[in-house]
């Protein structure tokens, strides 16, 4: 794709504030992806779709459930209804050990609408962290057993219970990466995990021009273990 070059960054949708994709009622930017993709790739792409049947039906499934609920259901009941439309019987959860309490009230959910849930926490296998490489005083608790996160080891036993969907629910940024590379079945997202703001990513974006300015900041956070020191 080609595009418009501001410094040495180059345009894309991240810097569109038209959105004219969506229902051709305004006029595209210059750099839009839209009318600078290379010659035939929405085409081909498009053609994907009629091309898989799998794909083809989780797109028509989404884009339904989009037009009957928008505005009206909840991010779980969004969930519950793409289960059905798909006719998932066996459903996976990845979830983060800290939020066992949530998977667990989803699946209770779930299988009261005859859906059967598997789910696997990120500390499953109990491997210490000092094995993949993190030295005692980068633990939280150093000198005491402290489980890594596993997500390789959740898609895996999810793989093998021949989960048709798997949901992430509160994995860490890196973590989840991890699972969906290596997950068999497609994934989506429940929750996502921000312990700061409980689990309201959204909610730093919308406060970046106040009380989360610093955001701006070329600046990341520094580690919370130095305040410690």
């Amino acid at each position: 794709m080609s595009g418009t070059q501001t410094g040495t960054q180059e345009l894309s949708c991240s810097s569109c504030t038209v959105g004219n994709c969506s229902n051709l009622r305004k006029s595209f930017p210059e750099f839009c992806l839209t009318t600078n993709a290379k010659e035939g790739i929405v085409e081909d792409v498009t053609k994907r779709y009629i091309k898989s049947p799998k794909d083809r039906k989780i797109a028509l499934a989404s884009a339904k459930i989009e037009s009957d609920y928008y505005g009206r259901a909840t991010r779980v009941e969004e969930t519950l209804l793409f289960i059905r439309a798909m006719g998932y019987k066996k459903v996976g959860v990845a979830t983060c050990v800290g939020l066992l309490s949530e998977c667990n009230q989803f699946a209770r959910i779930a299988r009261a609408k005859g859906i059967d849930i598997y789910g696997v926490a990120c500390k499953v296998g109990a491997v210490d962290k000092t094995v993949i490489g993190l030295t005692e005083d980068q633990k939280l608790s150093p000198g005491s057993h402290e489980s890594m996160c596993n997500p390789i080891l959740q898609a895996t036993l999810l793989n093998e219970q021949n989960t048709e969907l798997n949901i992430v629910i509160g994995l860490c940024v890196g973590h989840d990466s991890l699972f969906i590379k290596h997950s068999k079945a497609p994934v989506t997202y429940l929750i996502v995990k921000d312990r700061v703001l409980c689990h309201n990513p959204a909610a730093a974006l919308y406060g970046a021009g106040g009380y989360y300015r610093r955001l701006m900041s070329p600046e990341l956070p520094a580690p919370a273990r130095q305040d410690r020191d």
